[in-house]
């Protein structure tokens, strides 16, 4: 778990705002976790109970409409937070499931550790006051992209984005992230060059 926390801390303290103290507390609330392959971690209605910080393997951010249509919303891999955000500091039901796509590893914070040193803190809010906002930019970003961009240009910008994507995440989630449908989604491969 040693090497986890060692990739963790640069991301969420890059500036080394924490002092000795709250850095050892933050650090003692993460615990490893992991799950196998096709596991719903938060599902739809419930509470997201810990925030993830990925270590291995491939996680979506996905919606069910009673229709049974299914929206991707965000793919999360190493090194990257994962779960469902809202529901975890709204602590309100989720909107969305969070799920392995291949058996995946993490280290997890439960929410009641992080919101009593967010509480006790400044620093610590702080860190997550700035995470938020750029999670915030990253979702605005994305409306824009999904209103305004054709589907090439949305297929073009996540490469520019992640260009391992290709390699990791199956087609089938890729046209849905973009938008289109899985057999579109072969001929925009073969029409884009890569």
């Amino acid at each position: 778990m040693s090497a986890a926390l060692d990739s963790l801390l640069p991301i969420i303290d890059p500036k080394q705002e924490l002092t000795n103290s709250e850095r050892e507390e933050f650090m003692a609330l993460w615990q490893p976790f992991s799950a196998p392959r096709r596991t719903v971690i938060t599902a739809q209605g419930d509470t997201e109970a810990h925030l993830y910080f990925v270590t291995e393997g491939l996680q979506r951010v996905g919606h069910y409409a009673q229709d049974g249509k299914e929206s991707t919303i965000v793919f999360t891999f190493a090194p990257s937070f994962g779960g469902v955000l809202d529901s975890f500091f709204l602590q309100t039901p989720s909107h969305y499931t969070y799920e392995t796509l291949t058996a995946s590893a993490f280290i997890r914070a439960p929410f009641e550790g992080l919101d009593g040193l967010m509480r006790r803190y400044p620093n610590v809010m702080r860190l997550f006051h700035r995470g938020s906002v750029q999670a915030l930019s990253g979702v605005t970003e994305r409306l824009v992209e999904l209103q305004s961009l054709t589907s090439e240009e949305k297929f073009r910008k996540l490469l520019k984005r992640s260009p391992h994507i290709l390699q990791i995440v199956p087609h089938k989630y890729l046209a849905n992230y973009i938008g289109i449908d899985p057999t579109n989604f072969s001929k925009l491969m073969n029409s884009v060059k890569l």
